[in-house]
């Protein structure tokens, strides 16, 4: 298991949409890539508003990638999380 330092929170990201609601199938799923993804663990000097498995809207070109058992996860600081998706 992963614990975070500080301020900083890792998150697991969304997996790009390859196929629209309607069955259209989108040919560069990474030119849509999303800013989303789903809270693993938050670090102990965070705000308490952030909790495990919430949804998060983050910068587009923040924190650090990395893969754990073919998982692709990220961790980054809490300033860089712009929203929280209820």
């Amino acid at each position: 298991m992963l614990r975070p330092l500080n301020t900083n929170v890792i998150l697991k990201k969304e997996k790009a949409k390859t196929q629209t609601a309607s069955g259209i199938v989108l040919v560069s799923p990474k030119e849509s890539a999303s800013n989303q993804a789903k809270v693993v663990a938050v670090g102990p000097k965070c705000d308490e508003t952030l909790s495990v498995d919430s949804v998060v809207i983050f910068k587009e070109y923040a924190g650090t990638n990395f893969k754990q058992n073919d998982e692709e996860y990220m961790i980054l600081d809490e300033k860089d999380i712009l929203a929280i998706i209820e």
